[in-house]
């Protein structure tokens, strides 16, 4: 197994971050500075910051809804709250999976299973994130086809095709369910910027058919096992 990936199984950080770890040369390998690509097995001692990592893992999964004004990170250096303050006592070292940013809110999974982290966020894997997007005001049908068919965000970067479907529209506000295989930072308010609309308010809802049924804005619980096994599998 490649030394990112354990790093990431183990908890420690992202891969991207554990390579800026190993860069650093906070991690050893029986003994030696490990180099980013290096392969690790069941024998090999692993160091990092001088702790002795076990290659026994214990997942852990939890569900969260992720309130507002909460950073989806493990931690800030400015000390803000972050979504790792919300966990309950005793809980593992786990990670955020995926991102929703400080004024968006809902169902967010954290785990130290780098694996499911993985699957969950690839591109290529396509999963399905549902997003309770409102906006300001109406939303015309060629601004809802735009976003459909897929907008530029940024320069020579445009957004998949994805799912919008109205569910309450009145002169002060408009509210969409919107689907997205694939997260972008700050993708779906980018999407709405784009064609001159202002979110509001950013909620996501489901990933898959995994929804916040009986989560409380700012709760938190550990997954099924059932749970579990659909999101391997999704």
């Amino acid at each position: 197994m490649r030394i990112n990936k354990f790093l990431a199984e183990q908890g420690i950080a992202s891969r991207r971050a554990s390579d800026k770890l190993i860069e650093e040369g906070r991690v050893t390998v029986n003994g030696k500075r490990a180099k980013p690509g290096d392969e690790v097995g069941e024998t090999d001692c692993v160091i990092v910051d001088g702790k002795i990592l076990s290659h026994k893992i214990d997942y852990e999964y939890y569900i969260m809804n992720k309130p507002k004004g909460c950073l989806c990170t493990v931690s800030d250096d400015k000390g803000r709250k972050t979504v790792m303050d919300l966990l309950p006592d005793g809980a593992g070292r786990v990670f955020p999976v995926g991102r929703l940013d400080y004024d968006s809110e809902g169902l967010l999974i954290l785990t130290n299973d780098g694996a499911l982290a993985f699957r969950l966020t690839s591109p290529k894997s396509e999963i399905p994130k549902t997003y309770l997007v409102r906006v300001e005001g109406t939303i015309t049908p060629v601004q809802l086809n735009r976003i459909r068919a897929g907008v530029e965000i940024e320069k020579g970067v445009v957004t998949k095709k994805c799912k919008v479907t109205v569910v309450e529209t009145n002169k002060d506000y408009t509210k969409m369910h919107v689907v997205l295989t694939e997260g972008k930072n700050r993708e779906i308010r980018k999407m709405f910027e784009a064609v001159g609309k202002n979110v509001d308010f950013l909620k996501r809802i489901r990933i898959g058919d995994l929804t916040l049924s009986g989560l409380d804005r700012g709760a938190v619980r550990k997954l099924t096992r059932e749970e579990v096994f659909y999101l391997s599998n999704l």
